[in-house]
């Protein structure tokens, strides 16, 4: 495993945790989402000593974390922001007794897991491009 590329590449999670806070809206997030995996994948089936998948798949847990506390601490404007977000954890906080922060935790923790998943898919495919060229 190489921890120092998963660590580095999940920096872009840190931007992006307080991008989606203050500049990105949601309609956006989806497609810079995209091109940030694309890099990742193509940096990882570089660098990666094997295990594409798993260092795809860890990156995007920490991202996950990153995301996670930057709008769990800077909810107020998250909230002010993102209008369907706002209105997803409310009915989480009706539907389930969450706490503004629990509900950014656990969708959080569902994206991180799903983005993982795909994106460690994306590494392992552009590890087999990759060996051809």
């Amino acid at each position: 495993m190489n921890w120092k590329l998963i660590f580095g590449l999940s920096l872009f999670g840190l931007a992006m945790a307080f991008a989606t806070v203050y500049f990105i809206p949601s309609n956006v997030e989806p497609y810079v989402w995209l091109v940030i995996f694309l890099i990742c994948s193509y940096f990882i089936a570089k660098n990666a000593p094997g295990k594409y998948f798993l260092h795809g798949f860890l990156v995007c847990l920490i991202d996950y974390f990153w995301m996670m506390g930057a709008h769990i601490i800077l909810s107020k404007h998250y909230i002010n922001t993102h209008t369907p977000e706002a209105a997803q954890y409310a009915k989480m906080n009706t539907d389930l007794g969450l706490s503004i922060a629990g509900a950014i935790a656990l969708i959080s923790l569902v994206i991180g897991i799903i983005s993982g998943i795909v994106l460690g898919l994306f590494a392992f495919a552009a590890s087999k491009m990759l060996k051809k060229i």
